[in-house]
């Protein structure tokens, strides 16, 4: 985890591969029609994580399709999930990569808990628009 250390500040090719990994675990949540997706880039306002990604399922049954392909991506190229909870119900599922944590909401949850507006301050990365695909109903 790049944060580990809150006084110092992590390199720059950690943060690449950081945001390498956050674009992948978008990727595979986009693959599996999450709603909403938006990469929260906390490099300068955490201590625990680099980046957060949410997004949205519009079904318990989604939102654990959406993490199972997450946790199938990360896993293939050699992250290891370190913790995750809310997965039987489906309606959050959190997900920590260390620096890279995903948050996957049932629709209705995700406005409640508003971690976007939590987070206000964090800058987005930009989730390339080819990830979505041409039928592609809600762009960040």
């Amino acid at each position: 985890m790049t944060a580990a250390h809150p006084t110092s500040s992590p390199d720059r090719a950690t943060l690449a591969t950081s945001a390498e990994k956050a674009l992948a675990c978008a990727k595979a949540a986009i693959d599996k029609k999450a709603e909403n997706a938006k990469l929260l880039d906390l490099t300068e306002l955490s201590g625990f994580t680099d980046y957060f990604l949410v997004c949205s399922g519009m079904s318990d049954r989604q939102v654990q399709a959406i993490a199972d392909s997450v946790q199938a991506a990360m896993e293939g190229s050699g992250h290891e999930l370190l913790s995750a909870e809310g997965y039987g119900e489906g309606r959050w599922v959190l997900m920590d990569f260390g620096d890279v944590v995903v948050h996957v909401f049932l629709d209705a949850l995700r406005e409640y808990y508003d971690l976007e507006t939590l987070w206000a301050d964090a800058p987005r990365l930009k989730i390339p628009s080819e990830f979505y695909g041409p039928g592609a109903s809600r762009l960040n």
